[in-house]
């Protein structure tokens, strides 16, 4: 992947993602049905164009994709959804994190979530160039 694919990506990812990182109840039925607080991260992109979910999830390599079905709703245009969660949803995080506008807040929190030392930077802000080095997403 290079740096446009990148790019491209997190543009599409502002106007069509969705991103989720909360903790939620869990009931575990292994453990005499005890409720336990649970991280539930997840980043995904729907859309009705399936060629541009497939291309997503061929150029990532990871995540999974696959149809949007509302079985409710008959009518409906066919959706397609790629989607990625916890360690992959990290991964994720940082290929786009220099180029998110409009869900960088999002995205930051997973990064946090994951690398408390990050927080450490001062509201994660950092020279783009050192972190790309450091990540070495790109040559």
């Amino acid at each position: 992947m290079n740096i446009s694919d990148a790019a491209y990506i997190a543009g599409l990812f502002d106007g069509e993602g969705c991103v989720t990182c909360k903790q939620v109840k869990r009931k575990r039925k292994d453990r005499g049905g005890k409720v336990y607080n649970q991280w539930y991260i997840r980043c995904e992109i729907s859309m009705t164009d399936q060629e541009v979910i497939k291309w997503l999830h061929e150029t990532l390599g990871f995540g999974w994709s696959a149809e949007k079905k509302y079985h409710t709703k008959p009518k409906y245009k066919r959706q397609w959804r790629w989607c990625c969660g916890y360690q992959d949803a990290l991964k994720f995080a940082k290929l786009i994190w220099p180029f998110a506008q409009v869900k960088l807040h999002a995205i930051e929190n997973i990064i946090d979530h994951y690398e408390p030392r990050a927080q450490e930077l001062g509201d994660n802000v950092v020279d783009l160039e050192t972190e790309r080095q450091v990540r070495r997403v790109w040559p």
